[in-house]
């Protein structure tokens, strides 16, 4: 049985149209865990060692700079982001050969990453970020402890090279992030329990644990985003419009540390400001708005095909 054969289910519980066995997603949990925490950052790891070893670079020295991010560089921001998109191809193997199903199902009830509707999440996206805008000149500005308030960082190779990795390897850190907890864990709590609350509250919370010590600020911030971009996902039946928003989050963030802060603050926040809070709210809730009506409107369905006379396959909520 696939999931076509279970006619309109949506995203959070699409692991029902799957291999049966209520045991699977806790060991995918765990699977994914391990994977994502200890193998994939190691085989990133020794990618990174035989490139400094074919450059005739220390490939200790070169090694232990990578993972300092402390004191991060702009390779070993290129590793983090790398690291964490290997999300993705984790999650495929667990979805295929633990559930059965098809890497696309993870993407949407399409099954795949719907573009015309991530394209204009990302333009909703820019709209939200305008009214985070007005309400942020109206509190102390900061960033995820990121002061933005002081004089435009002097342009250097370093700079250059910062904004190469974010403008290019940022999206796919975000996407991995999003594969992980709004796509797979969504998937497998929410096939697990069937209550969406539960399918969008536990990823939110992981989302947040994942970022390691934080104030409690910035642990709050965290947690909202992933219960916004959780509904985001539930909602709209994919993860389009999680990505969409994490990328310009993540490009903004970057973007600011690069041009006024510095990077190592971006990546390690520790005191936060609870100012923060109501900027990310507008931006979250004014972007979850704006998703939802225009999902509505351009008729993006949230679940998956349901039969309709003659067993003719139509989409249960829309055309996208």
């Amino acid at each position: 049985m696939t999931v076509e054969d279970h006619a309109g289910l949506p995203y959070h519980r699409i692991h029902r149209g799957g291999r049966p066995g209520w045991w699977r997603p806790f060991l995918g949990v765990v699977l994914l865990a391990t994977a994502f925490i200890v193998v994939v950052p190691l085989l990133v790891q020794l990618g990174f060692a035989i490139g400094f070893a074919v450059t005739g670079r220390d490939v200790v020295e070169s090694s232990q700079r990578l993972l300092d991010l402390d004191d991060p560089t702009p390779v070993s921001l290129a590793y983090l982001n790398l690291a964490i998109a290997g999300a993705i191809p984790v999650a495929w193997l667990i979805n295929r050969y633990l559930h059965g199903l098809r890497p696309g199902w993870l993407a949407s009830v399409r099954p795949r990453i719907r573009w015309g509707w991530l394209v204009a999440c990302l333009g909703l996206s820019l709209v939200a970020l305008v009214a985070t805008l007005l309400v942020s000149a109206m509190v102390p500005q900061t960033v995820e402890g990121t002061e933005i308030g002081g004089g435009v960082n002097e342009y250097t190779t370093t700079m250059r090279d910062f904004l190469l990795v974010v403008a290019f390897l940022t999206p796919l850190q975000a996407a991995g992030e999003e594969y992980a907890f709004r796509g797979y864990l969504t998937q497998a709590f929410g096939g697990a329990f069937g209550k969406a609350w539960i399918a969008v509250l536990v990823p939110a919370l992981l989302f947040a644990l994942a970022h390691g010590g934080q104030s409690a600020p910035v642990f709050l911030d965290r947690f909202a985003f992933g219960v916004v971009a959780g509904l985001a996902v539930v909602l709209t039946g994919g993860l389009e419009a999680g990505i969409a928003m994490h990328v310009l989050n993540n490009w903004l963030a970057f973007g600011l540390a690069i041009a006024f802060g510095d990077m190592a603050s971006t990546l390690n926040p520790t005191g936060g400001s609870w100012w923060s809070i109501p900027v990310t709210l507008t931006q979250s809730l004014v972007y979850l708005g704006l998703v939802v009506w225009a999902a509505r409107r351009l008729g993006v369905r949230s679940t998956t095909q349901t039969p309709f006379g003659g067993g003719v396959l139509l989409a249960s909520n829309g055309r996208v």
